[in-house]
């Protein structure tokens, strides 16, 4: 698929913010990227400018293109409650975000390249779609013939992530996905709000 796979401080740069974790590129230069970097003169953001890029941001963090993003957000605004909130828990519910979050990978790409690899079980089976949503109860772990694999073990001995919605089992490299989360539950500086009017114009 055509998916980003070209320098991930230059889009963090883009956006100023570490969407892809810590970044030095960024402390270093926080600032947009091009020819003339910081004292480039840049015109003043339109309202729809604003919103496009709240949203090619989204994209960017949860590695998705246009059409599947679309495809997420009108099974949100199809939902019950507020239609901002249920575009980021559809995304924080996808397998591939959710063996990062567990920290059995340290990106969401890396996450993605074990899930299509068929390295990851749900409820012991093995599924390799990234973007295949859990339920809550779900217990999403590492494929028993792959525990091994150094990248894995890696990932998990520097396992810093801990959110409240995963409950996670570091003897049999499992998790549980407890719930969707709450807004103020997910970590993402992303502001829904001007992706929903994006969308309603």
């Amino acid at each position: 698929m055509a998916r980003y796979t070209g320098p991930t401080s230059k889009i963090a740069r883009k956006f100023g913010d570490p969407i892809f974790g810590p970044d030095k590129a960024l402390e270093k230069k926080n600032y947009p990227p091009g020819q003339h970097g910081i004292n480039k003169k840049r015109r003043k953001m339109s309202e729809y400018g604003i919103q496009l890029k709240e949203k090619q941001k989204a994209k960017y963090t949860y590695g998705i293109l246009e059409r599947q993003f679309a495809n997420v957000f009108d099974k949100a605004s199809r939902s019950k409650g507020v239609t901002g909130e249920v575009l980021l828990q559809l995304l924080e519910s996808r397998l591939d975000n959710v063996v990062y979050r567990l920290g059995i990978a340290t990106s969401r790409a890396a996450a993605r390249q074990l899930v299509t690899h068929r390295h990851i079980v749900v409820n012991s089976e093995v599924v390799n779609i990234p973007s295949y949503t859990l339920k809550p109860g779900d217990i999403v772990g590492v494929r028993e013939k792959s525990k091994s694999l150094e990248i894995i073990q890696q990932a998990v001995a520097g396992n810093r992530h801990n959110v409240s919605w995963l409950e996670w089992d570091a003897s049999q490299l499992a998790g549980k996905y407890m719930n969707r989360p709450e807004r103020d539950q997910i970590p993402e500086t992303i502001k829904e709000q001007l992706i929903v009017e994006l969308y309603s114009k």
